[in-house]
């Protein structure tokens, strides 16, 4: 007997409780800048990117990426393949 519930749905309510790392965290982690982990999770799929779009002329663009483990480990087995 089916749940009745999508799969896909089950998938992105798995992705919404998951656990989301900053990346001052990752970089602690990691033993790496922040500059340097913004710069490899700014355009990774599947993280949350937080700000604003277009800044007002002369400002600043703040942005704050939340990166859910699953990311975060796609990204760590990428960059550990020799």
């Amino acid at each position: 007997m089916s749940s009745g519930i999508n799969p896909c749905a089950k998938a992105e309510a798995s992705a919404f409780v998951e656990r989301h790392y900053t990346v001052t965290e990752i970089a602690g982690l990691w033993n790496m800048s922040p500059d340097y982990v913004r710069r490899i999770f700014e355009k990774e799929p599947g993280v949350l990117v937080l700000g604003n779009a277009k800044p007002a002329r002369y400002k600043r663009r703040y942005r704050i990426l939340r990166i859910p483990e699953f990311v975060l480990g796609r990204v760590h087995r990428r960059l550990s393949q020799v």
